[in-house]
């Protein structure tokens, strides 16, 4: 089988779950050749993302590796057999791939939740508001391609349509509220999209209010997509190079609470509804 150029987010991560149970069963690469029947190379291009792995050889790994958690394991069999091709792959050598990771993090994740401050978060932006954001950039993108990028950020708003949406849980600073990325009617008609989202019963919109007394969380914007089983959970925050993905066990149990922690400041849903379509009528 030819190896991989280039291994997505998710064939990255089962990589990287495998060779997290191989070190949790105390093996060296090798041992774990060994016991598979196969060349210790074999095991370092699974491990590395560039060499695929079938069914049965997962579930031997996970045997060997002494891995009771069927849940998980069988998360990860889906992880590994899955041959579906995203509606993001025509994408693919047009935009950067953190564009490509994150659509297909979302596409799969068993729910998603937001936390934002200068900006609205991407699943609830207007084509209007998404384009000004891309026209912003420095230094300037051709007319194309902030197009196509628009094209992109509303097709994944699909996930939050259609018979079996994911539920979506957004807490959203007033800053990115008030702040008029584009003209007075671009936000306004931005906060009235918002408003018209949280009415559904699968979307949560929360507002923080500028005026919370003790609020040190600035720091804290995310976004957290919900595994199959929590240890598939990722998290995704803004890097100077794109999206950073995290996924280590203690990383994902402090973004855990810190979000419980921003939640629990923030207006509940009724009062953030009205206190978004005041914002609306002072524009």
């Amino acid at each position: 089988m030819a190896l991989r150029r280039d291994a997505t987010a998710r064939q990255m991560r089962l990589a990287t779950e495998l060779r997290r149970l191989r070190g949790a069963a105390g093996l060296a690469s090798r041992e774990a050749a060994t016991l598979l029947g196969v060349s210790p190379a074999q095991i370092s291009q699974i491990e590395a993302g560039l060499a695929g792995v079938s069914e049965k050889r997962l579930r031997r790994l996970a045997a060997q590796y002494v891995c009771t958690d069927e849940a998980f394991v069988e998360a990860l069999v889906a992880m590994a057999t899955d041959r579906t091709r995203g509606w993001w792959e025509p994408y693919r050598g047009l935009l950067p791939t953190p564009f490509l990771d994150l659509a297909e993090l979302e596409h799969y994740a068993a729910f998603l939740r937001d936390v934002q401050f200068l900006h609205v978060p991407g699943l609830l932006q207007t084509e209007e508001y998404a384009r000004a954001v891309f026209s912003y950039r420095v230094p300037d993108l051709p007319a194309e391609e902030v197009e196509l990028r628009v094209r992109h950020r509303m097709q994944r708003k699909a996930l939050l349509d259609g018979p079996d949406p994911k539920r979506y849980d957004g807490v959203v600073h007033e800053a990115a509220l008030r702040i008029m990325v584009g003209n007075r009617s671009a936000s306004r008609s931005q906060l009235a999209h918002v408003l018209d989202l949280s009415e559904a019963e699968h979307i949560t919109v929360r507002v923080i209010p500028f005026d919370l007394e003790g609020f040190g969380g600035a720091a804290s914007a995310m976004t957290y997509a919900g595994g199959p089983v929590p240890r598939l959970d990722t998290v995704v925050r803004d890097a100077p190079q794109g999206a950073a993905f995290i996924d280590s066990e203690a990383q994902l149990n402090a973004y855990r609470t810190l979000f419980h922690k921003v939640e629990a400041v923030s207006l509940d849903a009724d009062r953030s509804r009205d206190f978004i379509h005041r914002l609306t009528k002072e524009l």
